[in-house]
């Protein structure tokens, strides 16, 4: 029985899961033990015996290169995680467990596993009488969308402690980031950018529709006294108020549109005031959660499973909630970034 051909299997087996160092030196071994074989069996000029030792050479040096390719697609894959990691903590930094009389939690799920953050964003920021909150989401993927969402947090920070109310902030927001938004849709390599773009978006992104680029967002003010807070929301999925074991949607009447569209300039925008007691949990969430699916093609029941939730604290609820929508997804994958924040409101302090 000739079993020389069976040690091709050696070294591609060791490519699987070795470096291209230890696949050629195991490739080596094979060729030097099908050597050994011929000698025994005959001679080496054989010519069954030279084009098993010519195969086998062959197969040991491409599958040398393919576990050479594959570290280096490795080391790539640690190098963009590393960086988008980085980015993370410099776009969307984490929120402080506790902001004045709230307790916050919050928790971002890539839809891609080389990435840590997309589209998705939230911030919080402390003003002189309470807390001013933002979660939003950007139509889009990839470095583009990433891009935009560091253009309307940093309009936040830089405006939630200088706009006297809701509606200011969002219209600071709408003039802060629709001419970054004008820039990216620009639609030819030679035309100049929009005010405020820095030139560099990449042409013809968005030129058939100069509405194709914008941004949902939901605008909340929490003052530390009193027992409500006030809501804008700008085309975003509206926040579930967690009490008593019911969910409850903070629906506003007169809803906004999302921030960089032609009709933001000429729509009236007005904050609306709802309940938020002590030991209330508030929810917010993009509509990465909303549309996740299961096998069936069912959409991830986010108010049922959070009226079902039996635990405390905002932490809790999250943990809750993503396990939870990880199973409802196939293989625990998402196909759109996923942004939640809670944010209870403690008893006061006597």
């Amino acid at each position: 029985m000739h079993l020389g051909p069976f040690l091709a299997a050696a070294p591609a087996v060791t490519a699987s899961f070795a470096g291209p160092r230890a696949t050629a030196l195991i490739g080596a071994v094979a060729v030097l033990a099908q050597v050994i074989v011929s000698m025994v069996r005959g001679s080496v000029t054989d010519l069954n015996h030279t084009f098993q030792i010519i195969t086998l050479v062959l197969i040991s040096v491409c599958v040398t290169v393919f576990a050479h390719l594959r570290e280096v697609h490795e080391k790539e894959l640690v190098q963009l995680r590393s960086v988008a990691e980085a980015a993370q903590q410099v776009v969307l930094r984490p929120l402080r467990e506790r902001l004045g009389p709230l307790r916050v939690a919050s928790v971002y799920l890539a839809a891609a596993a080389e990435a840590r953050i997309g589209g998705d964003l939230y911030a919080a920021a402390r003003t002189a009488g309470g807390t001013r909150l933002i979660i939003g989401d950007v139509r889009g993927k990839g470095l583009e969308a990433v891009g935009d969402a560091a253009l309307v947090l940093g309009a936040f920070r830089a405006s939630a402690h200088q706009e006297a109310d809701l509606p200011s902030l969002a219209a600071y927001l709408e003039r802060a980031v629709a001419p970054g938004l004008e820039g990216i849709r620009t639609p030819h390599p030679g035309a100049e950018p929009g005010p405020g773009s820095d030139g560099d978006a990449p042409a013809g992104s968005y030129a058939d529709d100069p509405g194709e680029s914008f941004i949902t967002a939901a605008l909340l003010d929490i003052p530390d006294s009193g027992r409500a807070l006030s809501l804008v929301n700008c085309g975003h999925p509206p926040p579930l108020l967690l009490r008593g074991g019911r969910v409850i949607p903070l629906d506003v009447d007169q809803p906004a549109p999302p921030l960089g569209l032609v009709e933001f300039a000429a729509t009236r925008l007005g904050a609306q005031s709802f309940p938020f007691e002590p030991g209330d949990i508030l929810l917010l969430y993009t509509d990465g959660v909303l549309e996740a699916r299961d096998e069936r093609g069912v959409f991830y029941p986010l108010t049922e499973r959070a009226a079902a939730w039996r635990g405390t604290g905002p932490r809790a609820l999250l943990s809750y909630l993503r396990d939870d929508l990880l199973a409802h997804a196939p293989t625990g994958a998402l196909g759109d970034d996923a942004a939640m924040v809670a944010v209870e409101r403690l008893p006061p302090v006597i």
